[in-house]
């Protein structure tokens, strides 16, 4: 068949889908604007079913390529750097073992907790990669279209599945019992009226990757050849092996898919439209309601840009109303060169994982040595804003994640870069103990911050939970849940001195973000109004700022020092004269006869 027949056979299909005509390639769904996002990072979220904890057949093929005898799931309470008696043996460093770590996290840990999701507030969920994959992190993936086996309640079953496919061919693709609980996921979060959005990573796979293994096996004559950047072929002549490969950043772990002007080749093109079908659209009827609601890409910026076009065009045609986020950095974190998104930013993605808020807020709220001015928060949010237009209002707004320092670690440490020497391994001086008492008033004042913003404001796996870590793999401790009794830390990485520091479920920060998701929610303003901001006071760097939809009007007013402060309302421009305003965090009124607002050390006030 010509190309210009299958061009104008596809602009048929586009125009004369069952979406609505008022849809556009370049429309924001309407949901992101006001969703407020959970991450879950799975191994560590929640065992739900430990008949399916990984052994050690399940990590084969994962760094850091070995598997101890005595190997043991490890005890989802334990003291974080404590090594069990099994890792002592191997005299290494946790950093140098601390992948060989199971915590046996699952999809039916995702499904008991949603319960739990749904009364703190969340309304979206982005789940870290779950397909099949031998490492604890599943971006090394073996499979793109079969959920992980450990994650599912019969991992021997699912093995024997896989077996019985051409994994080249979609029409002998399988449902496995992992896929068919996650199918079940995505039904009770929509019952719960809740989306999901899972993790594809199209970069790169793992070596355990099925077309990759092949061409392992058979060299220049796999069929999957041309998939991957091959350097080197190995010559069977040799006792050595001469194969060489590109990985992503150079890790062979991650080999890398080939590409050319339109991004991924064809092979693997077609094979992650597949995928992109199977999760969307499960049961194929052109009805995506039992499908996950988007997408977050991995590393989106080392991937061509004409891919992502056509990636678009693939997720709405299924789903008009599908949200789909990329991850997208700083071009420099040694100088903090802003890297700008807005590149990827409509005919590509909705949003971006929007990182250089969490460092807006960071060195306005955290820091201490290289604290910003009131005027430097604003100006670095208005240009943000700038730069991503309307797509600011969708943004996935972060301030933790897999990927770097939860925040708790981020204000016991507030003034190195963000996500650069964030753990004990690379930086001597980090500060592994839990944040005080005031580090936590400033943690809520950070969320306070966040959920009055312009963009979505995601939650990361535990931190609602009080939870501290540094930057990966502290960051990926399991989550603390009311109901368990957890070990004190009382141990350091390299056996230097430390407090002890209970560990347990912090039903304050819980109450805490739970309520600013409940003002959101509440406030239409918050998620969908305009944004006008002021310098309240100059001198103590208090900021307000007003968001305005259909004539509802919400001031906040945020005071980041350690220190109370007073406001005269009658002075500020962005609030109304002569009218009674109530507090929506505290419930206090404030009279128009007497407009002095004392505001206390790291106080968010929201006014209405």
């Amino acid at each position: 068949m010509k190309k210009t027949t299958l061009f104008l056979l596809s602009l048929i299909i586009l125009t004369n889908c069952s979406t609505p005509e008022k849809t556009k390639l370049t429309d924001l769904p309407s949901w992101a604007k006001e969703a407020v996002w959970y991450q879950i990072f799975p191994e560590r979220f929640s065992n739900g079913d430990s008949t399916n904890d990984p052994k050690p057949v399940d990590m084969e093929g994962a760094w850091p390529y070995f598997t101890p005898d005595d190997w043991q799931i490890h005890p989802w309470n334990s003291d974080w750097y404590k090594l069990q008696p099994w890792e002592a043996k191997l005299n290494k460093n946790f950093y140098d073992i601390v992948n060989i770590r199971r915590y046996g996290g699952d999809i039916q840990g995702v499904i008991d907790k949603l319960d739990y999701l749904k009364d703190l507030g969340i309304t979206a969920i982005y789940l870290n990669p779950i397909f099949e994959s031998p490492s604890l992190h599943k971006y090394d993936a073996t499979f793109y279209h079969h959920i992980d086996n450990n994650f599912g309640p019969d991992p021997d079953g699912d093995r024997e599945l896989w077996e019985k496919e051409d994994h080249s061919d979609p029409s002998t693709w399988q449902w496995t019992s992992a896929d068919k609980l996650f199918l079940k996921l995505i039904d009770e979060v929509h019952k719960g009226g809740m989306k999901i959005i899972i993790d594809g990573v199209f970069n790169h796979t793992g070596t355990q990757f099925w077309a990759f293994k092949d061409i392992v096996k058979n060299q220049q004559k796999s069929l999957y050849k041309d998939w991957f950047i091959i350097k080197k072929w190995d010559d069977p002549n040799t006792p050595q092996s001469e194969f060489e490969y590109a990985g992503w950043m150079g890790v062979r772990d991650l080999p890398e898919i080939k590409e050319d002007e339109n991004g991924l080749v064809k092979g693997p093109r077609e094979h992650v439209h597949a995928v992109v079908k199977r999760w969307m659209d499960p049961n194929g009827d052109g009805d995506p309601s039992d499908g996950i609601d988007g997408w977050r890409l991995d590393v989106a910026e080392m991937v061509n840009h004409n891919f992502w076009k056509d990636f678009r065009k693939w997720v709405r045609e299924i789903n008009p109303d599908a949200y789909i986020v990329g991850e997208v950095w700083w071009e420099d974190w040694n100088n903090y060169k802003m890297f700008n998104a807005a590149p990827w930013l409509r005919d590509q993605f909705d949003a971006v994982m929007n990182y250089r808020f969490t460092r807006a807020v960071k060195d306005f709220v955290l820091a201490d040595k290289v604290k910003i001015s009131a005027q430097g928060f604003v100006d670095t949010i208005k240009t943000m804003m700038d730069d991503y237009r309307e797509n600011f209002s969708v943004m996935m707004n972060l301030l933790g994640s897999h990927d770097t320092e939860r925040l708790g670690s981020l204000a016991v440490n507030p003034d190195g870069q963000y996500d650069h020497q964030g753990n004990a391994r690379d930086n001597k001086n980090f500060d592994v103990r839990k944040p005080n008492a005031t580090e936590y008033n400033k943690i809520k004042l950070a969320y306070g911050i966040q959920f009055t913003m312009p963009g979505a404001p995601q939650v990361y796996n535990g931190d609602e939970a009080g939870m501290w870590g540094g930057d990966d793999p502290d960051c990926r401790k399991p989550n603390v849940w009311p109901n368990i009794e957890y070990e004190s830390e009382i141990t350091h990485p390299f056996n230097k001195p430390r407090p002890v520091d209970a560990v347990k479920f912090d039903q304050s920060m819980f109450d805490w973000i739970k309520k600013l998701a409940q003002i959101r929610s509440l406030n239409k303003a918050l998620s969908l109004g305009d944004i006008q901001f002021e310098i309240a006071d100059n001198e103590n760097n208090i900021v307000a700022y007003k968001r305005s939809w259909q004539g509802e009007e919400v001031v906040v007013i945020i005071n980041r020092n350690a220190d109370r402060c007073k406001i005269d309302l009658n002075r500020m421009t962005l609030v109304s004269k002569k009218k009674k305003f109530i507090d929506l965090i505290s419930g206090a009124e404030i009279n128009p006869v007497n407009p002095q607002l004392e505001l206390q050390p790291y106080q968010i006030v929201i006014l209405k």
